[in-house]
């Protein structure tokens, strides 16, 4: 069956709003909202994307997607039949909403990945890297995590959606996400109970300690809720969006490579292979003495700390 990546119209649809954005933002009186240096940078890093991921898709979308796709739905008396010995699944509406939701929950454990194994988050951390929230930021990703990210995809495949019908729904995937990246979108209601919004992922790009590692949902808010790291925006905090250990540069070259200079230069310092390899696939933050801080410690302290004021208080007026 032939279908046409969406991406391909998608990319023409992110500059204009890019520059439609940026526009409305210089003549509202609204100047920080884009630096222009940051937003170099990010389109470099965007453009380099473009270019590389058409090559990664060639690699992992046709040879990848489609052995597994093979090896585990082999053609058996003319009929595509997976190794469990149901059909291999079609084309039908109901099949695209049903890829569409797999493509949503892998995309949550590969994007909550990326926050919690560190090498992982030294090919993600460039998407979080700016000090910026808008679409100019939505591009700015990191080239790595195109080496990898299609092997979570892989068991879709394997139990039966049409490789092509995966790219499909990967495309539409980063549509969704591309549009989550500006501040002129409010809290949206009703909707807020169930998609993940454009507040959400301002949680999400926060370095507020109560956001770090929050809302890696795609379409859906649902996962975060069920495996606990969904975090409501909250109006009375004052955000501050990029990372702790930013790379403190527009270089595109320091952006990209900053975290893996670092996690270098940790194992290197290492005096047991365990640590060296917890500097490596451990969350980042994590150190054998305590001397750094995971996000999850980080934030057990601070509900601490906000528990023993909260009885301090108590105890003060009673």
């Amino acid at each position: 069956m032939e279908l046409t990546n969406p991406l391909v119209y998608g990319v023409p649809c992110f500059i204009a709003f890019i520059l439609l954005e940026l526009t409305y933002s210089k003549t509202h009186g609204d100047d920080e909202l884009y630096d222009w240096k940051d937003f170099a940078a990010s389109g470099f890093m965007g453009i380099g994307s473009a270019i590389i991921a058409p090559l990664i898709k060639v690699v992992f979308a046709i040879v990848v997607f489609e052995s597994a796709y093979a090896l585990f739905n082999p053609i058996v008396d003319g009929v595509r039949t997976n190794i469990l010995g149901y059909a291999s699944f079609g084309y039908a509406w109901y099949v695209w909403l049903l890829c569409q939701l797999a493509d949503d929950f892998t995309y949550y454990w590969f994007h909550r990945a990326n926050h919690e194994v560190r090498l992982f988050w030294a090919a993600h951390i460039v998407h979080h890297s700016s000090d910026n929230f808008n679409l100019g930021t939505a591009v700015r990703n990191g080239w790595f995590t195109l080496l990898y990210k299609p092997l979570f995809y892989m068991w879709m495949p394997m139990i039966g959606f049409a490789p092509e019908m995966v790219v499909i729904c990967l495309g539409i995937q980063a549509l969704w996400q591309f549009q989550l990246h500006t501040v002129y979108v409010p809290k949206l209601g009703f909707l807020e109970k169930i998609f993940n919004t454009h507040t959400m992922h301002q949680v999400h790009h926060a370095q507020n300690l109560e956001y770090l590692d929050k809302n890696h949902g795609g379409f859906l808010n649902i996962f975060d809720k069920m495996f606990g790291t969904w975090k409501e925006f909250d109006e009375k905090i004052e955000v501050k969006f990029g990372v702790t250990n930013a790379p403190d540069s527009h270089n595109p070259i320091v952006i990209l490579t900053h975290e893996f200079k670092d996690i270098y230069n940790d194992v290197k310092k290492s005096k047991k292979l365990s640590h060296a390899l917890m500097y490596i696939f451990g969350p980042p933050g994590w150190s054998p003495d305590g001397s750094t801080l995971t996000v999850k410690q980080q934030q057990r302290l601070l509900e601490k700390e906000k528990q023993l004021s909260a009885e301090r208080v108590y105890s003060s007026t009673n």
